[in-house]
Parts: structure tokens; C-alpha cells; sequence
């Protein structure tokens, strides 16, 4: 939300921009820019999905975004209707309060939904009590400082901050005095403010150009105060001085990093700062192609909406990669047909005839003026009174790209459709292997894999389950802002190690707060921040810092705040799934080329050496099916020997199985038995080969008593021995007591009278 008083481009990039939309660049209107699909065919990576949230009353005069928490809000002359968006239901009926006539800057509800605050003229905001009725005013003085707007809070110093033109007021709402008592001033010359509540930060602009800001964090953990820092701007060929616009500044939250996107008009791009405990540094910039962008964030990817271009350009910044991860393409609209018309004016008791029209204004004002990005995934159609959600096609950004491990990588990221992202990877590699890519590609692909569900098994991402109930904005987490610049990355075993920060003096590295002239309680530890599940957040992607970035804490796109009962919120691959998703559905089409397969099970192998994890038992079976069915019973014997394939009861069965036409083979199966001591089934083995005279010696030795006598002495009879069944009787008339009364004692004492006269006879 933003608030306000008074590099060269890539020829890549730029190529396709051409390529894909050549009709738009040239600034013409374009109509056909929204493609409608149902699938995930269209010609687009990014769209948003019919129906829309309906945010229109009758007699609705402006709408109104309550970040804090996560309301729409519709105000009629003596009433504001608000509707939830943490879990986006198009379906929503809103909630309604009366509130008194008069002018509306701004509005917002208290975290705790009890107080109602609205900013009537620049000097002066009224608060309502919802329990109470209780109406009072706050006003500033008008000869010298006029308020900019407003925010809650759920820092332990203050409830709510009015942003001055000389400074920042932090009140506290006194519960029996029932009006806001002012605890700081930070006084400043502002002329303007950007504030999210998703990332807690608030920056003030100053200056001529107002290219000069200062930031601070208002969190539960307390009050951070960044660093003075100054934006980039190019200077013009005329000589002038161009002055920085709010809308041109955006704090984002990526992977639990915050940032700060500016747009510099005159260069055309959009610079990245990071922020640290101790500093800000910028990052890098991205070409832009549009005198109008607009910026969301989707599951940690950073998109960047060229507005005139009627394009979106996907970036994962990750790794400090500034390359887009997929072609710019244009924004998609999604499930939009006659049926659904119907369906959804049928639910919202609106007519069809309506819901076309409106559909057609907005197909008419695709990145309009009226459109409103909203942080961190939502579009807000003020003309039209719809509210969208963004989405990503992940499907098909994968088909779009040809660098296997980069897409591995970006889809091993994702954790709001992890379960997609998860069929996809391995949809992926069982591909490559179809078409038979190299096997150090494969290699590559597996390795990115599995160590991304290594590093998930550490981090317990794997086994979270998203939450079903709706996270309450006054207990939601809160995002911290890096900590100090000196910090170290850990656990980056997907990708590359960040760019190097440069070093500064270390007495820049330090931040010491000076206490103001109200008693300032601003933090003065020069150490760690806060780590992300002591603020609350939720566990960060496979490989991605713990220590040197803030908690991510998405609240609007947080897996934690959607309807998702029992769906992972990891899109790690075990080695179970390669088995059941990768090798076992394609071991039959692969029939003529199993050294090509033995290779890729050899490297998969490798792999889960290498990152310490169990193989599935069934993947070894596999490989020794393989083996024996092309008759490479040298090599089979190598990697049991050499313990490539690992000792398992059921390698030993298999073994045993495929070695019907190798001896040598079929005794490695007996030789694991024995070696696993899996006593009973090796007995069992000697018995149904024939040798129940050496399993009885070797059942005595190794007190096996699982085994029926029945198995021994049936073997013995098919023999027609009499002497060798007389010795087994005899040997369990001796061994087992009460023997010699169970039927099978009479049984076969009787065949072996039979066997002897026949004999005789």
C-alpha cells in the first residue's frame, strides 16, 4: 500500500518479448491480451482463475484494502462491508458495520477486529469501538504537519501509527481510558510512505527527489531500525531531476528475505535492495519494458506485470538470478465458460447477462488504471468491484523450459501446489530417461532431487502438513528483516552460494539505536535476529537459509493460511516415489535397453549414497531383474559382492528367483539368508529344494522352531525313502515333545510301514 503527499536490457529478454506479443509493444490496445483457457495449454505461465471474489453493494462509493487483515472492504454513505482474503473464496459473503457519514481517506480494523479506525481529512483520524459504540477523534495541527495515513500494529510498543509529515506517532489504545495515548515520536520530514504488513516495514521518503529513506520494522519481536539509505536514479539527457513516485517503490517477501523493487523510469529498470539488519544493499536489476509495471509475489517468485506490454515476467531469485526462469507471455484467465457463468451467478443470485459483461470489462482493462495490485498475489478491479487471485502455471512453465536441473530446482521450491510440483519433477526425470537423455544429465536431475528430500528430512518439511484453519492477522508470524550483513548462508545444497556481499567498515555493520527524547526502545543487540520458528514462521523451502535472511512469513500466500487438510507442503521426492513414479512404470518399455537403465539405477544409487538416505528395497529387486533378465550374471555378481546392491530379504528372494539358470547366482540369495539370519526363510529354501536333511541339521544348530514338521517329513515322503523318512520321524519323536501323539507322528509312521513293504515286496 502506498501513500503519498503532495543496466541495458537483455536482447534475449527483449527478443521475446517481441516475439511473444509484438502487437502490444507498439502501445496499441489489445483486447485479445487476456487468453482464456481451462488448461494448462494456453499460451501463458501466470493467470487468474473464474470466478472472482464480488466485492460490490449497492450504493458502494470506493473500496478500500485492509492488509493487516486481509479485507476487502466496500463503504456505502453509513456502512463499510468487509470480505475475507486469506483463503480467497469467491463465494464469500461480506460482513457489514455501521459507521457515520463524512469523508473517507483511509480505513482499516484493528488486528483484533475491535476498533475501527478512519482517516476523515488529513488531520484528523476517528476511532470507533465496536463493543462500546464509543466514537472518539486524534488530530494533528494543521498549521504545521498533516497525516499521511495510518497502520495497526502488533508490536509490543505500540497498537497504531500515524505517519506524519514530520515524523512517525506510535499511540497504545488504553482499554479504560478508551482513547490512544501517545507512547514515541520519531520525528522526520516525509513526503511520502510505503507500508506492508505482510513484511512489518514501513519506509519514509525524504528529499528533493525523494530518493532518501528510512525504514523501520514494528514487529511482535520489537521495534528495528534500518539504516539511512539513498535509491538510484539515472539522471535524464535534459537537466532535470526526476522525482521518485510512491508507486514506484515495493517491499516484497521472497523466500524470507525482504526486499525493496524500485522502478527507475529514465533507465528502465527495476533495482533490487535488500535489507539487512545493519544495511541495505541493492542486488542487481531487471530490465523493464513498460513506462507501467506492477509487482506480486507467488509462492516466493517474483512477477513482473509490464502493464502496457499486457505481458508478466516470471523471476525466481533464489540464487540471486536475474535470467527469467520462462518466455514473457500474457496474463491468462482461467475457467471462464458458459457453464460456470451459470453456476456462479446462480450462487451469487446475479444474472448471466451481467456476469458476461463484466467479464468482457475485464478482458477490456487488463492492467487498467483501475486495476490494483494488492501484496502479495491479489488484483483488485476497482471499476468493476472484482477481486483476483494470481496463480502460477507451474506445468506450464516446466514444458516451456529445456534446462532440466534449473525447472528441477525451481519446482523443488514450491510449497503452495507442492504436490503438482513434486508429479512434475518426477515426471521430469521418467521423461529423460524415455528419450534417453545422457546419463550425467539424469545423473544431475536425481541429484537435485534427492537432495532437495535430504534437506527436507532435516529441516522436517517433508512430513508438514498445511493447516486447515484460518490463521487470526494478530497471531499470524511476522517477517523479520535480515540480520547482520556479516552472516554466513546455510544449507544451500540446491543451488549456488549467493553473490558475495561487498564488505563494508565494520562500524557500519552494527546498528546502535539512539534513544529519543519520549524514551525510545528500540533494540541495540548488534547480533543474530530472531530465528524463523521463534517468530513464528513456517519452515523455509529445502536449501534455504536459516540464518542469514528474515522468517518468512507470507501471510496472504502462506501454505499455513489456505484449505489444504493433509496436503504436503513439500514438494521433496523420496527415493520410493523414483521407485514407484520413475523406474518401475518404465522398466518395461526399456525392455531392449537395460544397460542404459542399469547406468541410471547406478547413478540413482550414487545419489542416495551420497546423501546418506535408504534406498526403497524394491528399487535393488529391480536392478537384479535387469541383470539376470539380460544374462549379465557376472556383473549381477560384482554388484552383490561389492554390496551395490544392498543385503535385503527380498534381494535375497529375487536372487534366488532369477538364479533358477545360474547356480552361482541362486547361492548369493542363499549366502544374504544366511548372512541376515533370516534362519527360517533359508530352512524353508532347503526344504523346497530338497535338502530337508540338511535343513533339519541346520534348523538343530540354529534352533529354528518355526518351521512345521509337516513341510520335513511331506519332503522326505516325496522322496520315496523309507530310510530317510524313518531318520526325520525319528528326529522329531526325539526333539519335540508330545510328538509322538500328534497325528502327523501316526500319519507318517504309517507311509513309512507302506514305504518299506513296497520295497520288500
Amino acid at each position: 500500500m502506498t501513500y503519498q503527499a503532495s543496466d541495458k536490457p537483455s536482447i534475449f529478454l527483449g527478443d521475446n518479448l517481441k516475439n511473444v506479443n509484438l502487437h502490444n509493444m507498439t502501445g496499441e490496445s489489445s483486447s485479445s491480451a487476456l487468453s482464456y483457457s481451462s488448461g494448462s495449454n494456453a499460451l501463458s505461465h501466470v493467470y487468474i482463475q473464474y470466478p472472482p471474489l464480488r466485492c460490490h453493494v449497492p450504493a458502494s462509493r470506493s473500496l478500500f484494502y485492509d492488509d493487516g487483515n486481509k479485507l476487502i472492504l466496500a463503504l456505502t454513505p453509513n456502512q463499510v462491508f468487509s470480505w475475507k482474503t486469506a483463503t480467497y473464496n469467491p463465494y464469500a459473503a461480506p460482513s457489514s458495520d455501521q459507521i457515520s457519514e463524512g469523508p473517507v481517506l483511509s480505513i482499516r480494523y484493528s488486528l483484533d477486529l475491535k476498533l475501527l479506525a478512519i482517516q476523515r481529512s488529513s488531520h484528523e483520524i476517528q476511532i470507533w469501538n465496536k463493543d462500546t459504540g464509543d466514537t472518539f477523534s486524534q488530530k494533528c495541527r494543521p498549521e504545521s504537519e498533516s497525516i499521511l495515513g495510518f497502520f495497526w500494529t502488533d508490536c509490543p510498543t505500540c497498537d497504531i501509527v500515524f505517519v506524519k509529515t514530520s515524523g512517525l506517532d506510535l499511540y497504545t489504545y488504553g482499554t479504560e481510558s478508551r482513547n490512544l495515548q501517545l507512547v514515541q515520536t520519531k520525528k522526520q520530514s516525509i513526503s511520502w510512505y510505503i507500508y506492508t504488513h505482510e513484511s512489518r516495514l514501513v519506509l519514509l521518503a525524504s528529499g528533493m527527489q525523494c530518493k532518501s529513506f528510512t525504514g523501520f520494522q514494528l514487529s511482535s519481536a520489537g521495534i528495528i531500525r534500518l539504516p539511512k539509505f539513498e535509491m538510484v536514479m539515472a539522471k535524464p539527457e535534459a537537466n532535470s531531476n526526476p522525482i521518485l513516485a510512491a508507486e514506484d517503490v515495493h517491499i516484497i517477501t521472497v523466500y524470507g528475505r525482504l526486499y525493496c523493487l524500485q522502478f527507475d523510469k529514465v533507465a528502465m529498470l527495476l533495482r533490487l535492495y535488500r535489507f539487512y539488519r545493519d544495511a541495505v544493499v541493492q542486488q542487481g536489476s531487471l530490465p523493464v519494458y513498460s513506462d507501467r509495471i506492477a509487482v506480486s509475489v507467488v509462492d516466493n517468485v517474483l512477477l513482473v506485470h509490464q502493464a502496457e506490454a499486457k505481458v508478466v515476467i516470471v523471476y525466481d531469485i533464489y540464487a540471486d538470478s536475474k535470467v527469467p526462469i520462462s518466455a514473457p507471455l500474457p496474463l491468462c484467465l482461467r475457467g471462464y465458460s458458459r457453464a460456470s457463468v451459470a453456476s456462479f451467478h446462480t450462487s451469487t443470485k446475479t444474472s448471466g447477462a451481467s456476469e458476461s459483461k463484466n467479464l468482457s470489462a475485464t478482458e477490456e482493462t487488463i492492467y487498467g488504471d483501475q486495476w490494483q495490485f494488492l501484496v502479495p498475489d491479489l488484483v483488485l478491479d476497482v471499476s468493476n468491484g472484482s477481486l483476483w487471485k494470481i496463480s502460477l502455471d507451474l506445468e506450464g512453465i516446466s514444458a516451456s523450459s529445456s534446462e532440466v536441473q534449473l525447472i528441477l530446482e525451481f519446482l523443488q521450491r514450491r510449497k503452495l501446489d507442492a504436490e503438482k510440483a513434486k508429479q512434475l519433477s518426477l515426471a521430469i526425470v521418467r521423461t529423460i530417461i524415455l528419450e534417453r537423455k545422457p546419463v550425467p544429465m539424469v545423473a544431475r536431475a536425481m541429484d537435485v532431487l534427492l537432495a532437495a528430500y535430504s534437506q527436507a528430512i532435516k529441516t522436517g518439511s517433508y512430513n508438514k502438513r498445511s493447516i486447515t484453519e484460518e490463521i487470526s492477522p494478530s497471531n499470524a508470524p511476522n517477517a523479520a528483516v535480515g540480520e547482520t550483513i556479516t552472516g554466513t548462508d546455510v544449507s544451500r545444497s540446491i543451488n549456488q552460494e549467493p553473490k558475495s556481499v561487498t564488505q563494508k567498515d565494520s562500524s557500519n555493520r552494527s546498528i546502535v539505536a539512539t534513544s529519543e527524547s519520549d524514551g525510545s526502545i528500540e533494540k541495540t543487540e548488534t547480533g543474530d535476529l530472531l530465528e524463523p520458528g521463534l517468530l513464528g514462521g513456517e519452515d523455509l523451502p529445502a536449501g534455504t537459509s536459516q540464518t542469514h535472511g528474515p522468517t518468512n512469513n507470507q501471510l496472504n500466500s502462506s501454505a499455513t493460511q489456505r484449505k489444504q487438510s493433509a496436503v504436503t507442503s513439500s514438494a521433496a521426492t523420496s527415493p520410493a516415489d523414483f521407485y514407484s513414479h520413475v523406474f518401475s512404470p518404465i522398466v518395461e518399455e526399456m525392455m531392449g535397453d537395460g544397460s542404459y537403465l542399469t547406468a541410471i539405477i547406478a547413478e540413482f544409487l550414487r545419489s542416495c549414497s551420497l546423501e546418506k538416505l535408504k534406498v526403497y528395497p524394491n528399487t535393488y529387486v529391480l536392478l537384479v531383474q535387469i541383470l539376470a533378465r539380460d544374462e549379465r550374471y557376472a556383473e549381477l555378481e560384482l554388484f552383490i559382492m561389492n554390496k551395490i546392491i544392498e543385503h535385503s530379504k527380498e534381494v535375497a528372494l529375487q536372487l534366488l528367483d532369477s538364479g533358477r539358470q545360474n547356480q552361482q547366482i541362486r547361492k548369493l540369495g542363499q549366502d544374504i539368508l544366511r548372512q541376515l539370519s533370516l534362519h527360517h526363510d533359508y530352512v524353508l529354501l532347503l526344504v523346497q529344494d530338497g535338502y530337508y536333511l540338511e535343513a533339519l541339521r541346520y534348523a538343530r544348530k540354529n534352533k529354528v522352531t518355526t518351521v512345521r514338521p509337516s513341510l520335513f517329513l511331506e519332503a522326505a515322503y516325496v522322496s520315496k525313502d523309507p530310510q530317510h523318512l524313518a531318520a526325520v520321524l525319528r528326529f522329531f519323536s526325539d526333539f519335540i515333545p508330545g510328538f509322538k501323539s500328534s497325528p502327523d507322528h501316526n500319519t507318517y509312521h504309517r507311509f513309512v510301514a507302506e514305504l518299506n513293504s513296497s520295497v520288500t515286496g
